[in-house]
């Protein structure tokens, strides 16, 4: 069986990758691709590292365009995907890329995002106890943030294991394709070239309650949360580094080696740390875990893509789960390097 697919959103950079991975993907045909202010021009001039697509027309995101597909992806500004969602049936399988169905709490929502709550779909990190589950024929999934994917994997074994207190600080350096395609002065080249910035500083930054919820899910309780995300001249991946006081002071390899063994887009390090580069175009998550004795505290680095595993690679992940294809299916492991 063919699966017919459409993208909304197609000329960002989330739906750029999104259609590099469909277009790898033996089990779907890529129908209706849209756009917003570039709908009527040529996908080739917005994505031109797809030449099998480039002569297809964007047409505008509406409902109409998107409906009669199996599958829809929105990749399109947060508080955007809502409505259209809400007009696709139920036998359509919607996964949003944005944020518009990713918190449980409907205040965190408006405080955050200053808007009206549009509900909660399943989560689509597989990764997470009991999520893989959640996500078995479900018709309507929200994908993680790219910041929260690194984080809550980076925290999320040690808080089950109840290793760790639960008041973690986090540092993310990520690359600027994160920010969208959008033309913003502070992302020039001539701005980010050669300087290393922070945005977002204490407890400002969006991604903040959604990795609180993560960790929380995981924990079984509140955990406090301190998100530092930091731009770095680079286009594309995300380096965590997280930390939390010991509470039981076992051997953290060991701990992260058994939580994640059966992780296919999951490798613990024994021998190097995790590097961005290493996971370059790959749906990949590199971890390792050490305990720094003198601080008494849990020390976790990881490093993903995140447009890859961060976004689109996460989607489709999510896709095969719901569909009930092997999970595997159309992404890779495997990085470009150098």
């Amino acid at each position: 069986m063919t699966i017919r697919i459409a993208v909304g959103g197609a000329s960002g950079y989330a739906g750029g990758e999104l259609l590099r991975l469909l277009l790898g993907h033996p089990d779907v045909e890529i129908g209706a691709l849209s756009a917003g202010g570039n709908a009527g021009t040529l996908l080739g001039a917005h994505q031109p590292h797809l030449p099998p697509l480039a002569d297809r027309v964007l047409a505008d995101t509406t409902a109409d365009t998107l409906a009669g597909h199996d599958v829809v992806f929105l990749a399109l500004p947060h508080g955007h995907s809502a409505e259209i969602a809400a007009q696709l049936g139920q036998d359509t399988l919607v996964i949003d890329c944005g944020a518009d169905h990713r918190l449980v709490n409907p205040e965190d929502w408006v405080r955050w995002y200053n808007s009206e709550h549009a509900g909660t779909w399943p989560y689509g990190l597989p990764e997470l106890p009991g999520n893989r589950e959640k996500l078995q024929n479900t018709r309507r999934i929200a994908v993680p943030g790219c910041y929260p994917t690194g984080a809550s994997l980076a925290l999320a074994p040690a808080l089950q294991a109840g290793m760790i207190e639960p008041d973690v600080v986090i540092t993310s350096i990520s690359g600027t394709s994160g920010a969208g395609k959008s033309l913003k002065p502070h992302l020039l080249g001539s701005e980010v070239m050669g300087s290393v910035t922070t945005y977002g500083v204490g407890g400002t930054h969006r991604h903040t309650p959604e990795i609180a919820q993560n960790l929380a899910q995981v924990a079984g309780t509140r955990v406090r949360v301190s998100f530092t995300p930091v731009l770095a001249p680079m286009p594309r991946g995300i380096l965590t580094s997280a930390s939390a006081p010991i509470r039981d002071n076992r051997d953290a390899e060991e701990v992260y080696r058994k939580a994640y063994a059966d992780e296919p887009f999951v490798h613990v390090l024994e021998n190097s740390w995790p590097a961005t580069a290493a996971t370059l175009g790959s749906n990949a998550v590199q971890l390792r875990a050490t305990v720094d004795e003198d601080a008494g505290r849990l020390v976790v680095i990881a490093a993903l893509d995140n447009l890859t595993k961060g976004t689109a690679g996460a989607a489709i992940q999510s896709m095969n789960i719901a569909l009930g294809l092997p999970e595997t299916t159309g992404l890779t492991t495997v990085g470009v390097a150098p």
